[in-house]
């Protein structure tokens, strides 16, 4: 699902919708823009590869969480933009409230005894 450096730790299932979400709730993007702030923002860690985000979009879609329009990039290409829903917003406060649990559960486990 994510590109790997030999460095980078893999991550928990069912977090890329999320990090998805968490990119477009700062404002509409394209593909390629999503998967570049994800690399920028996350220090290179989380490379997505179209083979991941695109189906992951879809599902997006599908499930009303995102909505979409075709536009024009900075240079001038014809791109489908994404953009977070109401439905969207509120599903990533509760997957984002979800994996802070589980960070912290894991986190707890592994502290020394």
């Amino acid at each position: 699902m994510f590109k790997k450096s030999s460095s980078a730790p893999d991550l928990l299932p069912g977090t890329l919708h999320m990090l998805i979400l968490c990119t477009l709730a700062r404002g509409p993007e394209h593909g390629y823009g999503i998967a570049a702030k994800l690399k920028e923002r996350s220090e290179e860690i989380v490379q997505v590869g179209e083979g991941s985000l695109y189906p992951a979009l879809q599902g997006l879609l599908v499930d009303g969480l995102v909505k979409s329009e075709w536009k024009n990039t900075g240079n001038n290409r014809r791109a489908r933009y994404y953009s977070i829903t109401a439905a969207g917003r509120k599903h990533l406060e509760r997957e984002s409230a979800e994996f802070d649990r589980m960070v912290r559960a894991i986190q707890r486990l592994l502290q020394p005894v």
